[in-house]
């Protein structure tokens, strides 16, 4: 039974973290494309906010969750497709660190750009570069981790 909890909440963390994940740049992604200050600021508020609620929680229970699992089901920690799913990982999380740093920017540029009435500057599109820059290896990198921790390859 201790098994099975384990492996729901690691599942349940995953789904939050990629679906946060995903869901959030979707909307920063349309909101920021219509040019449209006011949305961009709300959406990129709420961004901020879903990142730090809900993926800065799930970035620490999913290695706490995944190192259980091998330990309960007895995988050897050195197995090829742990060791990838743990770099991937790694690489995805050194993509997101900047990237939280990055949406708190945007929000803020984009809160001062609605407050004074003004388009969107130069300086937001620069972050905006960036934020998709780091968030596209991230995304590649959680699916990759995915596609381990189904099918676990020898």
């Amino acid at each position: 039974m201790e098994y099975v909890i384990v492996k729901w909440l690691h599942i349940l963390s995953s789904t939050l973290l990629f679906g946060t994940g995903i869901g959030s740049a979707w909307y920063l992604l349309l909101a920021s494309l219509s040019r449209d200050v006011r949305a961009v600021a709300v959406v990129s508020r709420n961004v901020v906010r879903a990142d730090w609620l809900f993926t800065a929680t799930t970035m620490v229970v999913q290695p706490a969750t995944g190192y259980y699992l091998a330990h309960l089901a007895g995988y050897p920690l050195h197995s090829k497709w742990i060791l990838w799913s743990l770099c991937l990982y790694l690489a995805a999380a050194a993509c997101w660190l900047p990237v939280v740093w990055i949406q708190m920017r945007l929000r803020d540029v984009a809160a001062a750009a609605d407050a004074a009435g003004e388009a969107l500057p130069p300086l937001y599109w620069r972050y905006f570069r960036w934020w998709v820059a780091l968030g596209v290896p991230a995304f590649f990198a959680f699916v990759a981790v995915f596609y381990l921790m189904v099918a676990k390859p020898p």
